[in-house]
């Protein structure tokens, strides 16, 4: 599904990815592990089109994606999660997620479809009962599930999981490790995990590099 190689970032004289190349197989969970600062959140925007890699290439679905920018990656079937989730504050969780499924089809939605697919988004990570509330007072669990809605809300082949258990308490995190195993289970969803509790993600993933 996604083929990564050569992979290399430079910023300056500062060289933040040193030719990366793995693989990722439909269906599969893979842990992206490392110390911080080795380059693994920067690999995440090299495949998510955040900005274009220095060498290397990225192939998903058989097709060349290295130098798409992130709409038209999004639009390609990857979606992917932050460390730390900056919603619309002042949006409600509904609308939040519908952007997101609104921008991922170029705008080839109508509002009642972008509405649709939020909803069964929210539902999916446990926020469908009060889609009218705001993102203000959100704790940090409940943010970490906006933050996934909205990827799932994009209808993604492949989710980048950016450090999903950051800030939650070990409940949480189990919950949240739980719900990325059943987005691949229930949705079909290939998923690229990178995180720092290993223990919580050595029980989820099917490989680690």
């Amino acid at each position: 599904m996604l083929e990564v190689s050569g992979l290399a970032k430079r910023f300056g004289g500062f060289l933040a990815v040193n030719s990366v190349s793995f693989g990722v197989k439909p269906g599969e969970i893979l842990g992206l592990i490392g110390p911080n600062g080795s380059g693994k959140t920067t690999t995440f925007n090299l495949i998510a089109g955040t900005f274009p890699p220095s060498s290397g290439s990225i192939r998903f679905d058989g097709n060349d994606i290295t130098s798409l920018p992130a709409h038209e990656v999004c639009r390609r079937g990857i979606a992917r999660t932050f460390q730390i989730p900056r919603p619309f504050r002042k949006l409600s969780l509904r609308e939040n997620a519908a952007l997101a499924a609104y921008y991922a089809q170029s705008g080839q939605i109508n509002r009642a479809e972008a509405e649709r697919r939020a909803i069964t988004a929210l539902d999916m990570v446990g926020l469908s009962s009060d889609p009218q509330i705001d993102a203000t007072g959100l704790g940090a669990a409940s943010l970490k599930k906006l933050e996934l809605a909205r990827a799932l809300a994009t209808q993604p082949k492949l989710l980048l999981a950016d450090e999903s258990l950051g800030g939650l308490d070990t409940a949480e995190m189990e919950r949240a490790a739980e719900m990325l195993e059943s987005i691949r289970t229930r949705l079909g969803i290939t998923i690229i995990w990178v995180e720092h509790i290993m223990g919580v993600l050595m029980r989820i993933v099917d490989r680690v590099i």
